[in-house]
């Protein structure tokens, strides 16, 4: 290509560069909208004086010299024909130019709703909500998340909860919310319609909120095809119309829910030592995480979360509520003892100390002496307490705690203390049928994560002699005297045997030695070597330790010194049964211990809210 033909290439297109930022800035149109054509024309501007060696544009007009127009030149005009011709053209031009403004701006518009739309922009169905301050009430009403079922398919409904797990497939979001014991899924699709109700926005929030977070998911119930495994309501799912996160998760999770609600891999001991120093998690043969004993209780209030715990607290709650039902029913009054007493309750050396403006005190054992003085002395004949009982023993086992929640009863009896433990016998039967009936979610719930055998018992009660539970060790070949103590393995073995023998989990031993036993339990009269007491045992674990007691005070002294127990330590206790005391017995109760051991559990860390043991005082 010749140099004029490529100059006149350049000048075609700087002429055509020219136009289009002429008719921008006619049009008003904003500089970054033609910013770029101009930058080309001068681009090409440069090109051309550098072929050229010239300026582009026109060259510079020659002086002419005036002449005089002829009379016939001064009286010609444009003819009216040309005028309408180039009037018409001008219009042509000016129409398809604005046209063509039109189309550009009607695409800028599209292409900015569009990104509006994806961005959520202008959309209130998604997002954090405002603190809730209490500062309005709505007509909001939310729906508990048991009570969603098919037969509600088609209904919105509006239900809030911890959002357990969040995920995008696709164009799609599923959640699953979880509130107490119950989850549902809840799913939602980016719109193909023109309404936008679910933006790609809406799908990014849902899916990036972290996990535990607080939501309030509304939508409509629907029937899925197939079961929803993953939540508690597998027949409902809810397409989601809007989304909003309540209380965000601040701090990442210490560990899974997933893996917290793992069922166990295996059959923990429940018996022997426990180190709270064994692995925060465990990964299994099964090639799975599973969250060990001292995270959970670290980050206790996340582990309550489990469905498991959720279950095994609402079912302590019931035997709680049972126990008093019982009792209020059978003419029982409830009372409320001091757990701040001046030397030990049942003069122990296991107790907690403390100064008490400058006297020596102590957190009480139980309830024992007070219990005793308001059935036996202060005419309230029979009452109960719920209450926690502090116990300062270094024992680091699966079984034992340093505070736990103590049941305690106390009765007058007319004649024999086999009177006490009928009630207690009754008590036990209506506590186990009462969880059963009133708690088949919880236990089910329990037995997912943590597998067991019901409880089995009998009505009424079995009942041993302590010697015929030790003869049914010796007979088994293993060693155990009439007059000692049994060991914690030495129960477990005849929980075992009682099992096989007599089918049942549930049993008592009665006449323990009277060696083993506190100062104020009454001797069998016909063997000073034993006494009127017992024990009842849950899968060879004791979970009550009872008897009937000493109510003549000379008696009581008599039994105190000949434990070693100084007489002056319990004066008010021997003093109220020095004006008339009724014959009396009753016993305590552990209540994790009973949890525990009806649900099978391993450790009574389980059953424990916050447990204190040797070795933990927090949370």
């Amino acid at each position: 290509m010749s140099t004029e033909e490529q100059a006149a290439e350049l000048s075609a297109k700087i002429t055509a560069l020219a136009e289009e930022v002429k008719l921008a800035k006619a049009a008003k149109k904003p500089k970054e909208e033609w910013e770029s054509t101009l930058q080309s024309m001068l681009s090409a501007k440069a090109e051309y004086k550098s072929l050229t060696g010239q300026d582009f544009g026109p060259p510079p007009k020659e002086e002419k010299k005036k002449k005089q127009d002829s009379p016939a030149e001064a009286d010609e005009v444009p003819s009216e024909k040309n005028k309408e011709k180039r009037a018409a053209k001008a219009a042509a031009k000016a129409e398809k130019e604005a046209k063509k403004v039109a189309q550009r701006e009607e695409r800028a518009r599209r292409e900015a709703e569009k990104t509006a739309k994806l961005a959520g922009i202008g959309q209130d169905n998604f997002g954090d909500a405002p603190l809730i301050q209490s500062q309005i009430i709505t007509d909001k009403v939310w729906t508990p998340i048991q009570n969603l079922k098919p037969s509600l398919a088609g209904e919105s409904v509006l239900v809030r909860g911890h959002l357990q797990t969040a995920r995008a497939v696709g164009k799609g979001a599923f959640v699953l919310v979880r509130s107490s014991l119950y989850s549902v899924q809840g799913v939602a699709f980016e719109s193909k319609d023109d309404d936008g109700a679910v933006s790609s926005a809406m799908i990014k929030y849902m899916a990036g909120l972290p996990a535990e977070s607080v939501v309030d998911m509304r939508g409509i119930v629907t029937v899925p095809d197939q079961p929803v495994d993953s939540a508690t309501q597998k027949m409902v799912e809810i397409k989601i119309e809007s989304f909003h996160c309540v209380a965000k998760a601040k701090k990442a999770l210490p560990f899974q829910m997933e893996d917290a609600c793992r069922p166990d891999s295996g059959k923990e001991t429940d018996i022997g030592a426990y180190n709270e120093d064994d692995p925060e998690v465990v990964d299994s043969e099964d090639g799975l995480i599973h969250i060990g004993q001292k995270m959970r209780l670290d980050y206790r209030w996340i582990d309550l979360r489990t469905p498991a715990n959720q279950s095994i607290f609402r079912i302590e709650s019931m035997v709680g509520c049972l126990f008093r039902e019982f009792l209020l029913q059978r003419g029982f009054v409830e009372i409320h003892t001091p757990k701040l007493i001046g030397g030990a309750s049942e003069g122990g050396s296991d107790v907690f100390t403390l100064d008490y403006f400058g006297q020596s005190a102590c957190l009480a054992m139980s309830p024992q002496l007070h219990k005793q003085m308001t059935a036996a002395c202060s005419g309230f004949e029979r009452v109960f307490e719920t209450g926690p009982v502090f116990r300062a023993e270094n024992s680091n086992t699966r079984r034992h705690l340093c505070e736990f929640t103590g049941l305690d009863l106390e009765m007058v009896i007319h004649e024999h203390y086999d009177e006490v433990l009928a009630v207690m016998s009754e008590l036990f039967i209506y506590i186990f049928d009462g969880v059963n009936e009133r708690c088949k979610p919880e236990l089910e719930r329990v037995r997912e994560q943590h597998p067991f055998e019901d409880l089995q018992y009998l009505s009424p009660t079995l009942k041993l002699t302590f010697a015929e539970g030790c003869a049914l060790l010796r007979e088994a070949g293993i060693d155990q005297d009439n007059y000692e103590d049994l060991s914690t393995e030495n129960e477990k073995k005849l929980g075992d045997i009682v099992k096989q023998k007599y089918g049942t989990d549930f049993f008592f031993l009665d006449k323990f030695p009277l060696a083993v036993r506190p100062f104020y339990t009454m001797p069998d009269p016909n063997d000073p070597k034993l006494s009127n007491s017992y024990d009842f045992f849950i899968r060879g674990q004791e979970i009550v330790s009872g008897a009937q007691r000493v109510h003549d005070p000379d008696l009581i002294e008599e039994r105190a010194k000949a434990l070693g127990i100084d007489v002056e330590s319990i004066a008010d206790y021997v003093e109220s049964f020095r004006h008339g005391a009724l014959p009396h017995g009753g016993g305590g109760i552990g209540l994790e211990r009973v949890v525990m051991l009806f649900l099978g559990l391993p450790n009574i860390r389980k059953a424990a809210w916050f447990p204190r043991d040797p070795k933990r005082i927090s949370p």
